[in-house]
């Protein structure tokens, strides 16, 4: 049986080759050269669009935990970096041509993958595919994936708040309470006063702004969710009417009503990770830790995603998918890459890893591969397939989505490695023929 993959993007590629290298026979689809995305520059397959920088390198870091367990894996995308490499300190940087140059070569000539260039507009429920489209699908094929997934659970538009670590909360200036005591203790309130508010809102008035391509945020975006510092030019008690309102809420420390308030929503069933509600922002990034690390509870706050607002196509994951990334109603139909939600150039291929391998088992008679959440790729399935998450936004790999380690390790260097090392102790039990 032949497996059909949609996309030669980072994630199409992994599942092609995943597929490939264990002797399963796949035919692979890429528009290019006929058609291209706005972002997409060359011919080549696994195109890096954005940076050439595919983050640190030390496996005690997020970024380079993932990417030795995607080595562990056999991932086509190691291979080519480490071919392609360039110097960039403590990072994985490529040459991005080359990166390309390598993987199409390896793809192209593999006697179990057949290219197609042909743009897809259909997908047939009964033929097993492994949907890989990348964030900017569009036209047909986004129709294709409206019906398959209902048309609400397809968003366009990234529109993403912040989201920070819980143990970097300080919480001796925040505390847990919902408007009117309704809901118990379920958001943590991290109030501001009078000075302390107006400091911040001439700093978010002064913020640099991450520029927008022609592909990115229209104005269709800010009806429905507003940058916060957009809010913020529309007068200076605007954001105290929005997400800073402080009704509803008594700060214990004061006795009184904040003058203004943000709510940090739990991210996670774990309540490890927590995001800034109501504050999606097209700020730069260092932007965003200046700004908003100047809400005194949040002083010391670990960024472990920013906000972020752009085109980006993805699905309601959590909704939609099973832990072997199928659709729960189209088993045949899987998805990979950024379009499950995960966030980042090797998140997008260690996906396409995972569903190509799953395909795989499912082919052998086997069970799918159940991935530790001790691991960054298991962490991060988990997330994108965890029913209990609400207003789903993509994420990245960052150690936030990791189970703690207990007991607690309160040096951060420390404790990084601690879950590296837990991670990779799970992958040397692990056998896939």
């Amino acid at each position: 049986m032949k497996v059909k993959v949609i996309g030669a993007g980072l994630a199409g590629c992994e599942a092609a080759y995943a597929l490939a290298t264990r002797g399963v026979k796949v035919d692979l689809y890429e528009m290019k050269p006929l058609r291209r995305s706005p972002a997409h520059h060359i011919d080549g397959f696994a195109e890096l669009v954005c940076s050439n920088s595919l983050k640190a390198a030390r496996i005690d870091s997020s970024a380079g935990l993932l990417k030795e367990e995607m080595r562990r894996l056999g991932s086509i995308s190691m291979i080519a970096a480490e071919r392609s490499s360039v110097a960039a300190g403590g990072a994985l940087a490529v040459d991005r041509d080359t990166f390309s140059q390598i993987i199409t070569e390896e793809i192209k000539n593999h006697p179990n993958i057949t290219v197609h260039y042909e743009e897809v507009g259909e997908i047939n429920p009964d033929e097993i595919t492994i949907v890989c489209s990348g964030p900017l699908t569009d036209g047909p094929l986004a129709e294709m994936i409206k019906q398959l997934t209902d048309s609400d659970n397809l968003s366009f538009f990234d529109a993403a708040a912040p989201i920070v670590t819980a143990e970097s909360i300080d919480m001796s200036r925040a505390f847990c309470a919902s408007r009117y005591d309704k809901g118990g203790d379920d958001y943590i309130n991290c109030p501001m006063n009078k000075a302390e508010y107006e400091a911040f809102y001439d700093a978010l008035m002064s913020a640099e702004r991450a520029p927008q391509k022609d592909f990115d945020v229209n104005g269709r975006v800010y009806e429905g969710c507003m940058p916060i510092e957009i809010m913020a030019q529309r007068g200076a008690d605007t954001m105290r009417f929005g997400p800073l309102k402080p009704v509803g809420l008594r700060d214990p420390s004061t006795g009184h009503r904040p003058w203004a308030n943000l709510q940090l929503r739990r991210e996670n069933k774990e309540d490890t990770l927590f995001n800034l509600v109501g504050f999606q922002t097209n700020l730069k990034f260092a932007e965003q830790k200046r700004v908003f690390s100047m809400i005194p509870a949040l002083a010391n706050a670990e960024f472990v995603r920013y906000g972020v607002m752009h085109r980006n196509s993805f699905i309601n994951s959590p909704k939609l998918l099973n832990k072997d990334q199928s659709l729960k109603k189209y088993p045949n139909v899987y998805f990979a890459g950024q379009i499950t939600g995960v966030e980042g150039y090797m998140e997008s291929a260690s996906s396409g890893i995972l569903a190509g391998i799953n395909v795989y088992l499912r082919l052998k008679g086997e069970k799918s591969l159940s991935l530790s959440n001790y691991t960054m790729l298991g962490a991060l399935n988990g997330y994108i397939t965890d029913e209990s998450v609400k207003d789903f936004q993509p994420m990245g790999a960052n150690f936030g989505v990791l189970p703690p380690i207990e007991p607690h390790i309160r040096d951060k260097k420390e404790r990084y490695s601690a879950l590296s090392n837990r991670s990779l102790l799970w992958y040397d039990n692990l056998m896939i023929k």
